[in-house]
């Protein structure tokens, strides 16, 4: 949504291109915002190009809030994970598992935003891809990487912050 406040109009190809995702991720996630009223169609010429734009709004309507863009982000994340599950019977057999998993570690925020750069550094090396298809292996296909670092908050009466029981688990039973 910042880029369309700078740009003007963006197709999902061109926003790919600015913000490192693949055109298909784009592609989903521009159609979503429409879906809930954030973005619509721009004016366009014919073609398979498909630009998008801020929705014309009245003068006293205001934007949606990092807050809400946070939670709508999330929420098409939460929805793309549940259509992989609803679906990944139809999927090639070589591709009908997925790689998801979870972790508590203790740390400091210093700590958690060197966990998240290194996340980010590993998966450089794919990035371009996207835009280089020659460069992609046989049978690459686009895959959602979503990775979500965020302090647990202790469970009401559990004690205080930080509090670990047995074995070093939370007290909340996580």
């Amino acid at each position: 949504m910042d880029l369309l406040a700078e740009v003007g109009t963006v197709t999902a190809t061109e926003a790919a291109a600015r913000l490192g995702y693949s055109s298909g991720l784009c592609s989903f996630h521009l159609r979503q915002l429409a879906r809930h009223g954030h973005i619509e169609e721009a004016p366009h010429h014919g073609g398979r190009a498909r630009p998008w734009r801020l929705r014309q709004r009245g003068p006293d309507a205001g934007g949606p809030t990092d807050e809400q863009f946070g939670d709508l982000a999330r929420g098409l994340e939460d929805e793309s994970w549940q259509r992989w599950l609803a679906g990944r019977d139809q999927a090639p057999a070589d591709w009908r598992r997925d790689e998801a998993f979870s972790a508590i570690a203790y740390l400091t925020p210093e700590e958690m935003s060197r966990v998240a750069d290194t996340v980010r550094r590993a998966l450089a090396p794919y990035q371009d891809r996207e835009q280089r298809p020659l460069a992609r292996p046989d049978g690459a296909r686009p895959v959602a990487l979503i990775t979500r670092l965020f302090p647990l908050l202790p469970q009401p009466g559990s004690g205080a912050e930080g509090e670990t029981g047995e074995e070093g688990v939370p007290p909340s039973g996580v």
